[in-house]
């Protein structure tokens, strides 16, 4: 039943960039305990999952044990990659010279592994990768040049760059419903709810606002601003979030007025943590730091 849904809404919907900026990153894992408003970061536990000069980054959880990221290997190919935290085992669920896959994530049938393609025509469109290792399908035709993303209700909200940047969810073909403009790159539904959120675009001298859209009923709200100089939050739970600033992590209650630090990555050898993924079942957070 989940796999026939996927597979309807995609087809009834949509039938049959170089853009991103990248250097050079690592995964680290820090061990987590407690949950929500409660989470702590045991910093003493981190360490690097990734040791590269290439960029190993957007790293995404797709079940309990398993997460992927983007890779780029040697010649400047982006690939993407699942990690099994129960084998410790790295795979490839691309192998591509000709195109670049970046934001990986589930999509919400859960058949699916989701990126931003970069074509050899330098389109960047959505494509879906099989979790049975089955040849990718692309999903939106028509929508391009996609940035970033994310899922509700098995369609994409979408960051469509331009000037300015512009925020879309794809209710049908032809029928795409622009939220906002001159967002930043980070977008996450909420858990729990109907929402899309995300960033206005941060400057020098102020931080991005972190806002909301409900798909289903249109209402808007703002959830106060985020940390000056970072673009990059992620919901612990429905009502948690989590923003790094240099190599520090934050947790603010999404109603609430102030960031509360919860600890800080010492490293003699990476800095600025950006993209972050968590996991409850396996109580780790996942960040992406730049080597210094």
């Amino acid at each position: 039943m989940k796999k026939s849904l996927c597979l309807v809404l995609i087809s009834i919907l949509f039938g049959s960039f170089s853009g991103f900026a990248q250097v050079g990153t690592d995964l680290w894992v820090i061990n987590t305990s407690g949950k929500g408003g409660n989470l702590k970061l045991l910093t003493e536990t981190a360490y690097a999952l990734t040791d590269r000069p290439e960029y190993d980054n957007q790293p995404s959880f797709i079940n309990e044990y398993q997460m992927v990221f983007s890779a780029a290997d040697e010649n400047d190919n982006f690939d993407i990659i699942v990690y099994n935290f129960n084998l410790k085992k790295f795979t490839n669920m691309s192998r591509t010279s000709d195109r670049n896959e970046n934001s990986p994530m589930i999509t919400d049938c859960g058949m699916y592994i989701s990126a931003v393609v970069s074509e050899p025509d330098k389109k960047q469109r959505i494509w879906l990768y099989p979790l049975t290792f089955e040849p990718a399908e692309l999903l939106y035709d028509d929508i391009e040049p996609v940035g970033y993303y994310d899922w509700y209700d098995n369609k994409a909200a979408m960051f469509i760059l331009g000037d300015p940047n512009k925020l879309i969810y794809a209710k049908g073909r032809n029928d795409l419903l622009e939220i906002d403009s001159a967002i930043s790159r980070s977008i996450h539904k909420r858990p729990k709810t109907s929402e899309i959120t995300y960033m206005t675009e941060p400057s020098a001298a102020e931080a991005g606002i972190i806002k909301s859209y409900d798909i289903e009923n249109g209402e808007r709200e703002v959830y106060l601003g985020g940390l000056e100089g970072s673009q990059d939050f992620i919901w612990l739970d429905k009502n948690h979030l989590l923003m790094a600033s240099g190599n520090e992590i934050f947790i603010r209650k999404y109603n609430n007025t102030e960031w509360e630090s919860i600890g800080k990555i010492t490293s003699d050898t990476h800095e600025k943590i950006t993209r972050m993924a968590y996991s409850q079942d396996l109580n780790v957070l996942v960040v992406a730091m730049n080597r210094k």
